[in-house]
């Protein structure tokens, strides 16, 4: 049975933050709102917790995470980015995007596309989940909470809680949140490559 905390979205409480994190660091999913719809979240290192994801989502291990990161400085730890890449991540994060780059040596293997050596990054604006990166000072493995059968994204807590209430450790509420997914931008070539088209603005990507 997973367990339900009310959290509020501009002022997060500290003791829930706190216990998020916790069940995060014992290898538990959590079900989380985000400023594109709710996702599932885990941190590295939990193969079980992974593998978890993928079987709610119903997707095989071709289907990669996104790493949610803090800030832009925490996303270069995982990304290689040049001068002008960084110029377009500072313009337009934190804000719902997921953006694809040439992965470091920080990224596992198992987590970076196999042939092309890229991982898809993003930087939230939500609150809660900014609180639960800085209380785990890591980021987040995740994925869109989509189910096999239905296309569209849940946006009320209390639907996830009765979907998954057996399959996550966690289910946060903070309201209704904001249906729909990122806009997922390829940055490693030449110019912005637009994959899915979502809610950030791709206007500055030249993409519109």
């Amino acid at each position: 049975m997973s367990q339900f905390f009310n959290i509020n979205a501009e002022n997060p409480q500290h003791r829930l933050i706190g216990q998020t994190a916790d069940i995060l660091r014992g290898g538990g999913v959590i079900a989380y709102p985000t400023d594109s719809g709710y996702a599932l979240g885990c941190m590295i290192g939990h193969g079980d917790a992974q593998a978890r994801i993928r079987q709610i989502r119903g997707v095989d291990d071709k289907h990669l995470f996104t790493l949610v990161c803090r800030n832009l400085s925490e996303l270069g730890n995982y990304a290689i980015v040049s001068n002008s890449q960084f110029r377009l991540l500072k313009a337009n994060t934190p804000g719902p995007y997921t953006f694809i780059l040439n992965a470091t040596r920080e990224v596992p293997r198992k987590l970076q596309h196999p042939k092309r050596n890229t991982v898809g990054l993003r930087v939230p604006q939500h609150a809660i989940v900014q609180a639960i990166l800085e209380a785990i000072d890591a980021p987040l493995l995740s994925m869109t909470l989509y189910f096999p059968d239905d296309d569209s994204s849940l946006c009320e807590a209390w639907e996830i809680r009765e979907k998954l209430e057996h399959n996550v450790d966690l289910v946060i509420d903070a309201g209704h949140c904001v249906a729909g997914a990122t806009s997922v931008i390829n940055l490693t070539d030449d110019a912005p490559v637009l994959i899915r088209e979502g809610l950030g603005d791709l206007a500055p990507f030249g993409l519109s």
